[in-house]
């Protein structure tokens, strides 16, 4: 989608790019790359996904091409913090480092505009599939991969009905119990974390669900991907924080105000 005026906001997080992975939607992610400006990058994990890379040397032009956008941002003024996942976690040993102007920690505290302090990681800390088992983790992935490259397919099919793109992954994985319950107990584990490091929330990324909420007092926010939803979380100049949807044809934003004014009201 190609937006005449730039949207300007002050940070914008994204997560779970999967750069070198098929699925991974490079050129929607360069589209909303070049149509926003921000004083705050925030790359929350997984923005290279090496263990695809490690099966296959996929690496076309709009790949080198996102890494491109995101260097000359950090060259030209917009602060950039990247805190690597577990399919990047090769990059966790540079934590302290930058290169190109762009700072690499292994997690970080962020203060919007109105004063919060939000605390940001990949989040596969609290997921205990991938700190106990690599071996399931990767067979997951694969699973997933699968589910995906299926996508293509009936999303072909749905495009001859003129119908929007649907994820057969996230539908099955909204479906499932057991998925449902996981991303419950990871949202708490967060905003548990929340509370012990004295934050008012937190911002993550790794299980692909978009999410703002506030959990008890902590609020929290996962930016969501961009291989299945292509969403971003956005703060304002004011500190207020909405998720974005790119796609393009439509741009979808989701204010988290609504959610804000029921934890109030209670």
């Amino acid at each position: 989608m190609v937006e005449s005026t730039p949207l300007r906001v002050r940070s914008i997080w994204i997560s779970d790019v999967h750069l070198g992975f098929r699925g991974c939607q490079a050129q929607t992610l360069l589209d909303f790359l070049h149509s926003t400006e921000c004083e705050y990058l925030y790359l929350v994990g997984d923005i290279v996904d090496f263990w695809s890379l490690q099966k296959s040397s996929y690496w076309p032009q709009a790949h080198t091409n996102v890494v491109r956008s995101i260097l000359g941002k950090a060259k030209h003024g917009t602060k950039v913090i990247y805190v690597p996942g577990n399919h990047d976690e090769v990059m966790r040993e540079y934590c302290g480092y930058s290169f190109g102007n762009v700072e690499i920690h292994l997690d970080y505290t962020h203060t919007t505009a109105d004063g919060k302090k939000l605390l940001i990681l990949h989040g596969d800390e609290f997921d205990t599939i991938v700190k106990h088992s690599q071996f399931i983790a990767k067979l997951g992935s694969w699973a997933y991969d699968t589910l995906l490259q299926l996508n293509q397919y009936v999303n072909i099919f749905r495009k001859l009905f003129k119908k929007d793109y649907w994820s057969l992954a996230k539908y099955l994985k909204l479906k499932v119990k057991n998925a449902v319950n996981y991303i419950g107990s990871f949202e708490d584990a967060l905003a548990h974390l929340a509370n012990e490091k004295n934050v008012d929330g937190v911002v993550c990324g790794h299980i692909h669900h978009a999410e703002i909420r506030y959990i008890d007092d902590v609020l929290y926010c996962n930016d969501g991907d961009w291989v299945e939803s292509c969403s971003s979380l956005i703060e304002h100049a004011d500190g207020r924080l909405e998720l974005i949807y790119w796609s393009e044809d439509k741009v979808e934003v989701i204010s988290d105000r609504a959610k804000v004014a029921d934890k109030q009201a209670a």
